[in-house]
């Protein structure tokens, strides 16, 4: 009988992984890394209702976003995490809808971001826990443009980090994505070195405090 024919497969940590001829097989993969499925959003049936005051603009310059009241009239407490939520989306328009809407209120939004941050955690650390590449690398994008929106909210968010800063610690490493030749800009987008600009950022509108929270959490972050 061959050698072959006398191993014995067996998972690793069990009773026959001990036993002579023993072949103990690779462990299974964790997943950490895998998509997780897209699943439709608050603000994407907000939209199919009608109840958000914004669509799309087809025009000979391209898809805009139009806005159908005055910016400066919305309810932030309302609207702006309703746009946060829709940062889980992959499908035009909603995709398009909430990431253009988010930039639009927080470039006009000046003392009434502040308030309304606490809201905005969960949507943040629910887009980032997908972790598809490109709802990712938006949601980092739109991290940035949040800190940097108004006075007080890099400082204010110091509490919440310990909420999102795990998937950040999970991704840092991966410096560059390995795909299809012919796949967008976007899909390209480094999102380690986006992490890492995003800490960055993080910490310098955070101060030391900030700092301290991204070093426990992040154990590898080093300021520039």
């Amino acid at each position: 009988m061959s050698k072959t024919k006398n191993e014995l497969k067996a998972d690793g940590f069990t009773v026959k992984a001990f036993m002579k001829n023993s072949v103990v097989g690779a462990p299974p993969p964790t997943g950490v890394f895998q998509k997780r499925p897209p699943k439709p959003t608050t603000f994407r049936v907000y939209y199919e209702r009608r109840e958000l005051p914004i669509s799309v603009d087809h025009n000979n310059r391209g898809n805009a976003i139009a806005w159908k009241v005055d910016i400066e009239k919305l309810d932030y407490q309302y609207y702006l995490p309703l746009l946060f939520h829709g940062l889980c989306e992959t499908v035009y328009p909603y995709e398009f809808l909430a990431r253009e809407g988010i930039r639009d209120m927080l470039n006009r939004g000046g003392p009434r971001i502040l308030p309304v941050l606490p809201k905005l955690i969960i949507p943040i650390r629910n887009a980032m826990n997908t972790k598809n590449h490109n709802v990712m690398c938006t949601t980092l994008r739109v991290l940035q443009h949040l800190v940097m929106s108004a006075e007080g909210v890099g400082i204010a968010l110091v509490p919440y980090l310990k909420q999102i800063l795990p998937v950040f610690n999970l991704f840092k490493n991966k410096k560059r994505n390995i795909g299809d030749a012919i796949e967008s800009r976007r899909e390209k987008e480094s999102i380690g070195d986006l992490i890492e600009e995003t800490l960055q950022i993080l910490e310098h509108y955070g101060g030391p405090e900030a700092f301290k929270q991204i070093k426990s959490m992040v154990p590898t972050y080093s300021p520039v």
